[in-house]
């Protein structure tokens, strides 16, 4: 059955098609929520509820977008939202993540004696408002049209709220390699 068939099936409510595009998609969800927060419980009930958001909105879907990018935006959202009334400002990165792909933007390299937890900790110690921009590009790969979206601010705000998180993570870091505390 063809994506676009599936979705409006689901529109119509069928639970059957309900069930096969979850099943397409729960995973890669999942992984995308267990980004943004550290308790894979926390990440299944995030990712669950997005679903349920999802199929609610579903007669929104335009297909503007894939499927997959419009229900990622979604779960990222739930992620956000969850952070927020739980004020837990957890992360969690493999990696592999931790290397920006887009050279158009300055360089966010570390030092090789810098560890991943490291990292984690910096970004984990970032104001809310710059954290969210920083995962929401360096993790998501989402440019600043999308972020600005997501997040319901300006592109212009995005790249300044990201210029200023990388500023405050190279300060973080840079505490943390002369082994200093602020």
């Amino acid at each position: 059955m063809m994506q676009t068939d599936l979705i409006e099936k689901c529109k119509n409510n069928d639970h059957l098609a309900q069930m096969r595009l979850y099943d397409q998609y729960c995973d890669a969800m999942y992984c995308v929520s267990l980004r943004f927060l550290k308790d894979p419980d926390d990440a299944k009930d995030t990712t669950q509820e997005a679903f349920i958001k999802a199929f609610q909105r579903l007669g929104q879907f335009r297909a503007e977008v894939t499927f997959g990018a419009w229900l990622k935006r979604i779960v990222i959202n739930q992620c956000i939202d969850f952070l927020k009334s739980r004020h837990q400002h957890h992360l969690s990165l493999e990696e592999n993540y931790l290397q920006v792909a887009d050279a158009a933007e300055e360089n966010w390299e570390v030092d090789d004696d810098i560890s991943v937890e490291a990292v984690k900790e910096a970004i984990a110690g970032l104001p809310e408002k710059y954290r969210y921009v920083v995962m929401l590009y360096l993790i998501e790969g989402y440019d600043h049209q999308e972020i600005a979206q997501i997040l319901g601010i300006t592109t212009i705000t995005s790249r300044t709220q990201l210029m200023r998180g990388k500023q405050k993570l190279q300060e973080l870091l840079k505490h943390k390699r002369n082994g200093t505390r602020h």
